[in-house]
């Protein structure tokens, strides 16, 4: 790839396992959020798809040992081998993490991807990948799943930034409207891993006070009324990315939920399409001055189905370099 070709491209990391999982009639987390994501980022003339590769499940699974438990770990793949000698049926992980055979599988595939991006970003084949991935991951905490979410993709993604390429201080930046509680937890005892989260509060799961900073100050959170539109959002995060500017990353790992969006149905922010794409420009504006190698963004929620189409467009179409 020249260097032309390769400064406008946003590499998206897709593959027809997130369309398969189904928790369920009526869930939010529905399969045909893998369909809206798609139309959003084929409207994006500087995306181009890249099918998840095969990837050797035993480097996944010790990826992700380095930020969840292994009694953890052990559950899923017992809850996985039960529904898979079951098929059709269904478990229920918490009041709202319902999983059957094609989700771990979904969920290993997601970090597989993550793992690619990160190892595309840094080769410079592009400055920016998606991954348009389900189920989502931030509220996957170290010991459980929790809020659709079964492994912790864009924390995972960071550490594998870390183990991998040697970079030393990663960031996650969270604006989806719910805290990203799994990665904080998984984030809290890390000085080099610092986790920036906007979102609703109070509303599902009932963290992010700015008072929870981790054990070394790295963590930062940023809760936000109901009822909060573009121009105190953006406020708010061009104070935290000078924060982050601080902090020094060498690597940005972005957790893009668009359920902050006034359309969604399961929270109360009013941001339109605008405001993810100057989250876009800000963000990007942010990893040029530090000379980071490129932005991951992973798929997290946002749950109006059309809402969400326009949103990853917008978002992804904010992107100039």
């Amino acid at each position: 790839m020249n260097d032309q070709a390769a400064a406008f491209k946003t590499l998206v990391f897709t593959d027809p396992q997130f369309a398969r999982q189904d928790p369920g009639p009526g869930h939010p987390e529905q399969s045909a959020r893998a369909g809206a994501y798609e139309r959003g980022w084929r409207q994006v003339a500087s995306c181009e798809e890249r099918p998840i590769a095969p990837t050797d499940e035993a480097a996944i699974w010790a990826l992700a040992e380095s930020l969840h438990t292994r009694e953890y770990l052990d559950s899923l793949k017992q809850a996985h081998a039960k529904l898979s000698a079951e098929p059709g049926t269904r478990l229920s992980l918490d009041a709202d993490t319902h999983i059957m055979s094609e989700s771990l599988p979904a969920a290993l595939k997601a970090v597989a991807g993550a793992m690619q991006a990160v190892d595309a970003l840094i080769a410079g084949e592009a400055p920016h990948a998606y991954l348009a991935a389900r189920p989502p991951g931030h509220h996957a905490e170290t010991d459980r799943a929790m809020g659709f979410c079964l492994l912790s993709t864009a924390a995972l993604a960071a550490r594998y930034a870390q183990q991998a390429h040697g970079k030393q201080r990663c960031v996650v930046l969270d604006f989806d409207v719910h805290h990203g509680n799994g990665t904080q937890a998984c984030f809290w005892n890390h000085a080099d891993l610092m986790l920036v989260s906007s979102h609703q509060m109070p509303l599902y799961p009932g963290t992010g006070e700015a008072s929870e900073r981790g054990a070394h100050g790295q963590i930062v959170n940023l809760p936000l009324a109901e009822g909060c539109q573009g121009p105190e959002f953006r406020r708010v995060w061009t104070s935290a990315l000078e924060r982050v500017r601080a902090f020094a990353p060498d690597f940005i790992v972005v957790s893009a939920g668009f359920d902050a969006h006034r359309d969604d149905p399961l929270a109360g922010l009013q941001l339109d399409e605008d405001d993810f794409a100057w989250c876009a420009q800000a963000i990007e504006a942010l990893a040029r001055g530090l000379g980071t190698p490129g932005l991951l963004s992973c798929q997290e929620g946002g749950y109006n189905l059309q809402a969400l189409e326009r949103c990853v467009a917008a978002y992804l179409g904010g992107f100039s370099r």
